[in-house]
């Protein structure tokens, strides 16, 4: 019987543009693929491990040919809309008391700020969550199982009573391994709004 569920934020319940994000990257940094050196950083600064001024700087060194204000551009360039009928699904559920709701996101300080600029809810969405977890404030990041270690660890849960909802698989394989239930969801194809339908077998 599932007593938490875990969701993650980017598309689950804001809508990214990953494709559209990188194309707009390789071309404005003349770029054929994004080096390991530009994705190390990343992550870096994904798990707080590197402050937004050290960030900015090193995408400036290593573009001088691009501004500053157009390196945000493209680094906030993959956050879209954050349809409303998902957060009236959250209030549901969060009022419901039944569960033990967890965000856990790989995010960083700007796209956060970036998403609180824009979503006029942004408290709101987060004050339906009993744990907001973000990457870049815990010092960790998934899909390395020392994030969901914590997480189980942090608010007693169990394994098998808790499930995870993620857009990614390598997310959803290393939550499994652990015994975690999991939804990888399709965000073509799939709303979150949907949970208890197609996940049905575990809340029966």
């Amino acid at each position: 019987m599932i007593k938490t569920i875990i969701f993650d934020f980017g598309d689950v319940f804001i809508n990214l543009d990953k494709v559209g994000a990188l194309e707009n990257a390789l071309l404005n940094f003349k770029l054929d693929s994004i080096p390991e050196d530009l994705t190390h950083i990343n992550s870096l600064y994904e798990m707080g491990l590197m402050d937004t001024s050290e960030f900015v700087e090193f995408y400036e060194s290593s573009f001088p040919d691009v501004q500053s204000d157009k390196i945000l551009e493209i680094w906030n360039s993959i956050l879209k809309d954050f349809p409303h009928h998902r957060l009236e699904f959250l209030k549901a559920l969060s009022e419901s008391k039944k569960y033990k709701l967890i965000l856990l996101s790989n995010t960083n300080d700007l796209h956060i700020e970036f998403v609180k600029s824009y979503v006029p809810f942004f408290n709101e969405f987060q004050s339906y969550f009993d744990v907001f977890y973000l990457s870049h404030e815990i010092n960790l990041r998934k899909p390395n199982p020392d994030i969901y270690e914590y997480v189980l660890k942090q608010n007693n849960l169990v394994a098998a009573e808790t499930l995870f909802v993620d857009d990614l698989t390598e997310n959803t394989i290393a939550a499994e391994k652990l015994g975690i239930h999991t939804w990888n969801i399709d965000p073509a194809k799939e709303d979150v709004t949907t949970l208890f339908e197609t996940k049905k077998e575990l809340f029966s």
